[in-house]
């Protein structure tokens, strides 16, 4: 379970024994992040797995990634249910170069990294979304040698 991008804000003050951790961590939507929780950490939990996944590595190092737009919690525990901390995460939009066109109420995105190329987000519209995912799965499929 993953999430992305910079760390906001200030620094948990630790209770004896835990370690500092971002208070804010902030992730870019279809990003990943590596923070590191206290070294004790054995459970991780994420409060709407539809916001955020996490993956917790070895020695209290978590990758995280941001799956939608929105704001959850993630507590760390240790082997005995005590929490040792917790964070906000806040999963937001991608800002650099992409690029939003709205036709009533339609939306469709492009990455423009210098030429503009569909690059579906979410809250795009439906048909849009589904065209180029499409498109982007049959070209998947044919590059892994499927039909």
């Amino acid at each position: 379970m993953l999430l992305a991008a910079c760390l906001i804000g200030a620094i948990v003050t630790p209770r004896p024994g835990m370690a500092e951790v971002p208070v804010i961590v902030a992730v870019t939507v279809d990003n990943a992040k590596v923070i590191r929780l206290p070294e004790k950490t054995q459970m991780v939990i994420v409060g709407n797995p539809i916001i955020a996944d996490v993956s917790l590595q070895k020695n209290g190092v978590v990758v995280l990634t941001g799956k939608s737009f929105g704001s959850t919690n993630l507590i760390a525990l240790d082997r005995g249910g005590n929490m040792l901390a917790e964070s906000t995460i806040r999963v937001q939009a991608p800002e650099a170069a992409v690029i939003t066109v709205q036709r009533g109420l339609d939306r469709e995105s492009y990455s423009c990294t210098p030429n503009c190329q569909p690059s579906v987000q979410l809250g795009d519209s439906t048909k849009y979304f589904g065209e180029v995912s499409g498109q982007a799965e049959s070209r998947r499929s044919m590059a892994v040698g499927g039909k």
